[in-house]
Order: structure tokens, then C-alpha cells, then sequence
């Protein structure tokens, strides 16, 4: 497996003005500028704890809410993790996490399986979450999971401090994908499906 996978993609609407550059084979290093603090510290541990290089920058129409920053930037991600994969030739494909993070216990289960599923069960007591609606954690794995073409299985084990639940979900999800996206020594010229194609 020789070739970059890295991807950039420049993302615009009516709503949000996306950049976002993603090298799957980083060292964790992240600039995050969404305008929404505790997003921003999100997506900064998914990059540390999956190992991607990550520069997101998003203009989004903030006076209105966080509706169209949150869910936009998980489309755009996704749409460059889709494209730093490529055919997936190599990868490992399947990937799996069980983050703890104090009383909060959740895992993630990560297929690249060019069909995009999310089931996500998780419970936020509070509305917010510094200024980011908890309601838009799920938003943003839903439209990151449907733009990356993956299924994705993100389940609460336990916790009952909103931030750590959602902190352990996002590196959860990290952990699994890093693990997914791993280039597979045993099969470097492979795609990892009895179809020939994901």
C-alpha cells in the first residue's frame, strides 16, 4: 500500500462554508476551527486517538444554531475519509473500541462496508454540552457514517456525566476506525470483500 491516503475537500451551501484536509496516515496532529468549543475539542480527540492528521475549518451560520455546522462538517468529513480510502484496497476493513472515560463506558463498531448504517444509543441528561445540543452528537455520526459510506454501531455502556459520554464516544469511534483503516500486511493487494469491491 504506496498510495497517499489523504484527501481534501472544500465543502459550500447556503449554511456552511466547509475545508477540511484528512491524512489517514498522520500522527494525530489537528486544526479545528468549527466555532463551537467543545466540537472543536471532539474532533480534535478523534483525530489524537485515531492517528489522522486533521485541518477542518468551517464558516456556519452559528446565529441561527449548531444544526447545519455539526451535521455539514460530518459530511464533509466523511466524504474525504470515503475518498482517502479509495477501494479500500489493503485496509483491514473491520474495527472495533471500548473506551472508558471515568464513570462513561462506550464502544464503537466500525465496518467500511460501502453501506452506510448507523444505530446509536446513547443518553445526554442535559441539553448542552458547553455550546454544542447533545442532540447534534447523534447528527454528526449519522451524516459522518451516510457521507463515509460505513456501518457504524456506537452504544453507551455506561455514564451518566454528559461530557465524558460524548468524549468517550467520539475516541471510541477513533479507536475503531484507526483500526479499520490500518493498511493489512497480510493482504496489502487485497479488498477485503468476497465481492471484490466495497
Amino acid at each position: 500500500m504506496t498510495t497517499p491516503r489523504h484527501a481534501t475537500v472544500h465543502r459550500v451551501t447556503s449554511e456552511t462554508d466547509i475545508a477540511i484536509t484528512l491524512n489517514l496516515d498522520g500522527t494525530g496532529n489537528a486544526r479545528v476551527e468549527t466555532g463551537i468549543g467543545f466540537f472543536d475539542h471532539m474532533l480534535t480527540a478523534l483525530a489524537k486517538h485515531g492517528l489522522f492528521d486533521l485541518d477542518i475549518t468551517v464558516k456556519g451560520d452559528l446565529h441561527i444554531d449548531g444544526h447545519h455546522t455539526v451535521e455539514d462538517t460530518g459530511i464533509a468529513l466523511g466524504q474525504a475519509m470515503r475518498q482517502a480510502l479509495a477501494d479500500k484496497r489493503g485496509v483491514r476493513r473491520f474495527g472495533s473500541a471500548l473506551v472508558p472515560l471515568d464513570e462513561a463506558l462506550c464502544e464503537a463498531v466500525v465496518d467500511l462496508s460501502g453501506r452506510p448504517f448507523l444505530t446509536f444509543d446513547a443518553t445526554f441528561d442535559r441539553d448542552r454540552i458547553g455550546a454544542l445540543d447533545t442532540e447534534l452528537v447523534e447528527e454528526f455520526f449519522r451524516a459522518f457514517a451516510m457521507s463515509a459510506l460505513i456501518t457504524l454501531h456506537l452504544n453507551q455502556r455506561a455514564g451518566k456525566n454528559c461530557h465524558h459520554i460524548a468524549e468517550a464516544a467520539f475516541k471510541a469511534l477513533a479507536r475503531a476506525l484507526r483500526m479499520a483503516v490500518e493498511p493489512d500486511p497480510r493482504a496489502l493487494s487485497a479488498i477485503p470483500s468476497t465481492k471484490g469491491v466495497l
